[in-house]
């Protein structure tokens, strides 16, 4: 959006390496739990859940280790669009609207901003593998391919909408 004959600067979220940091953590204290029940192999099911503990969470371990040394932005928007690290670019003209989503989970709960797509097949078509792998599983919880966490923003959802709607002020907000 132009103001004033200047374009609006891009509004940069970094990652929020502490939160990320605090995941780390817990991802190797249940690679370390799966170690613990690899030695103890009492039994075929404490084994069983050693080899999918250490091989999951050593995943993620390896996944978050690679974003807190990665040195680029979480989220970038931009008067020409959205730039998630994971998810890819989207322009404001693939975009039907946006909105806050949460997945409860026993006592937690995670948020989400979600970018409803016009076409979610031709996003699909140039997503990022991991993106794309994930997608039937969003569709089976009811969301959309292009879901951001919002714990990896150092601002919460809400913030990032409105910054949205500074850079698309024609943006449609669902609730």
């Amino acid at each position: 959006m132009i103001r004033n004959g200047v374009p609006l600067p891009p509004t940069v979220y970094p990652l929020a390496k502490g939160r990320v940091w605090a995941m780390l953590a817990g991802s190797l204290l249940f690679v370390a739990l799966g170690i613990v029940f690899l030695i103890a192999h009492s039994t075929v099911i404490m084994t069983a859940v050693g080899v999918t503990a250490v091989s999951f969470f050593g995943f993620c371990s390896v996944i978050i280790i690679q974003r807190l040394f990665r040195d680029r932005p979480e989220l970038v928007l931009d008067d020409a669009g959205v730039d998630h690290v994971r998810l890819g670019r989207f322009g404001w003209d693939e975009i039907a609207a946006v909105r806050i989503r949460e997945q409860r989970v026993r006592n937690t709960s995670q948020r989400f901003i979600e970018l409803v797509l016009h076409d979610p097949d031709a996003y699909l078509a140039r997503a990022p593998k991991l993106v794309r792998s994930a997608a039937s599983m969003n569709a089976r919880l009811g969301f959309g391919p292009a879901s951001m966490a919002t714990n990896t923003l150092p601002e919460p959802s809400e913030a990032v909408l409105d910054a949205m709607r500074r850079h698309c002020p024609g943006l449609t907000v669902q609730h």
